[in-house]
């Protein structure tokens, strides 16, 4: 097995059995990268010097007899709305394209601990504002399965370097299925963890209630294993719970007897292609005959999800983009006076969907429709959590698809925001009531292109999602990770 088609744990054992260094691997990929990356399009800045430098020092502090991460040395990538000092961090717009911060996000300044070489920035939807991808200012990312279609996004590029075999494992953003959406796409395993288990310190906040940090991983031990490393708390950030993170690998136990499964039929009720709703039956038919228990559930108020979503998200967009105004760091565009040159920073800066968001959000604020829409809407919220309250007293996981459809082609939906929108529809319930949520493969349309299974849980349940969706994994595909990431590479090696 080639050394980028493997998974991290497959890694770790075979460095540890000093088969392999990291600069072994780290090479590997790099010079995948070089091969494929022009035509995926997964980064935006790849850091090849910088990361076989950390891991040139990891093996030798292996050498040495020092203590060794679970994912030390194993090379990884992360979206490029998470700050990376010395690094320039975009977030897939023009008006941060030549920023460099001077300090690390949280969740970086761990994964730089524990000796994971980074080997770079993630393409995105311009501040994670988009469901494809499309809207980055750098370049348009591809499906590895399929050239015309989309990888999901906001983090497409994250998924697109997973499923390539571009990078071992990644990290994305989440604020109303951004990990997910592109992971069910790309045919990986993407987590959005429980609002507060995971620092957003250093995450450039698009939707502050709404955003989320999380894995992007090739099989679900793997995804235990990130979300190990990246939990917990810290003091920088108010909203981070102060609860220690449990060992999740532990959460990882090939059980289906006595799990109570949720299907709300709300969400089944909804628009989707046959092929989804049938793979995603098969998934819960398989899990029926070992011994789940399969449960109707109601969320009567879950088809309320994505009018209140693109409330609240452009809401809290359009004060969080506030502060790029030409004045203090990014893009400023020179003018007469300060007023026209904030105008003209922000004009030439954002692009189209940004400033569709931000002139939504600002409406949305302003005096006379800030009750009628925004606290309406927040009302609305509260329901929807509280439906999921009621359920999860029933069930230990909630399982629906992961999006309505497989990746449409590029440009499919370029024209019409709404039918983007749509995209989300089974996503954005989960980030409304801050609950963890998985997705993984659970079969392929008839043109071969991946579909995602969600798992929910409620919250702080990442532990029953994982222990889920690996009894899954175990019983799809006895022995560990799923044959769908392994062809969705299989395919970008024919490109190269």
């Amino acid at each position: 097995m080639a050394l980028h088609d493997m998974t991290a744990h497959e890694l770790r054992q075979r460095m540890d059995a000093g088969e392999l260094s990291s600069r072994e691997v780290t090479e590997a990929l790099l010079q995948r990268i070089e091969a494929l990356d022009d035509t995926l399009g997964a980064y935006i800045t790849v850091t090849g010097e910088a990361a076989l430098a950390q891991a040139q020092a990891f093996d030798e502090a292996r050498a040495q007899g020092e203590a060794v991460h679970p994912l030390g040395g194993i090379p990884a990538a992360v979206k490029d709305n998470l700050v990376t000092r010395g690094v320039r961090t975009t977030a897939g717009s023009r008006m941060l394209e030549t920023w460099v911060p001077p300090y690390d996000a949280t969740v970086v300044e761990r994964l730089r601990a524990a000796g994971a070489p980074l080997l770079g920035k993630t393409n995105m939807d311009e501040f994670a504002m988009g469901s494809s991808t499309e809207t980055s200012h750098f370049r348009q990312a591809r499906n590895p399965w399929h050239l015309g279609r989309v990888p999901g996004g906001s983090s497409g590029g994250s998924a697109v370097a997973v499923a390539a075999g571009l990078a071992v494992w990644a990290l994305g953003s989440d604020t109303g299925g951004s990990i997910r959406q592109p992971a069910a796409h790309c045919g990986v395993v993407g987590m959005k963890p429980t609002y507060g288990r995971v620092s957003r310190y250093g995450l450039l906040p698009f939707a502050s209630s709404l955003d989320h940090v999380g894995p992007v991983t090739r099989d679900v031990t793997d995804c235990a294993l990130v979300l190990n490393l990246i939990s917990g708390p810290d003091p920088r950030d108010s909203t981070c719970a102060r609860r220690e993170a449990p060992d999740f690998t532990a959460a990882l136990r090939a059980e289906a007897k006595g799990l109570r499964i949720g299907v709300p039929m709300e969400f089944l009720e909804q628009p989707m292609d046959a092929p989804v709703k049938a793979a995603v039956e098969g998934a819960l038919r398989l899990l029926e005959e070992h011994g789940a228990e399969i449960k109707e559930v109601s969320l009567p108020h879950a088809r309320y999800a994505g009018p209140v979503y693109y409330v609240i998200a452009p809401a809290e967009a359009s004060s969080n983009l506030a502060r790029y105004d030409g004045v203090r760091f990014g893009l400023r565009v020179p003018a007469e006076d300060v007023p026209r040159m904030m105008e003209e920073t922000r004009g030439q800066g954002f692009g189209l969907e940004v400033k569709r968001r931000i002139v939504l959000g600002t409406y949305l604020l302003s005096a006379g429709q800030y009750e009628t829409y925004y606290v309406k809407a927040c009302q609305v919220r509260t329901l929807i959590r509280r439906d999921f309250e009621r359920a999860f007293a029933e069930v230990d996981v909630i399982v629906t698809p992961t999006a309505p459809t497989t990746a449409f082609p590029l440009g499919a939906k370029a024209a019409d925001p709404v039918a983007m929108y749509v995209s989300d529809l089974f996503t954005i319930p989960a980030n409304l009531a801050g609950l963890p949520a998985l997705s993984m493969p659970c079969g392929v349309d008839p043109d071969g292109l991946p579909i995602g299974l969600q798992i929910m849980g409620p919250p702080f349940g990442e532990e029953a999602v994982l222990r889920a969706a690996y009894t899954y994994e175990q019983l799809a595909w006895p022995g560990g990770a799923g044959r769908q990431w392994r062809a969705g590479r299989e395919v970008a090696v024919d490109v190269g």
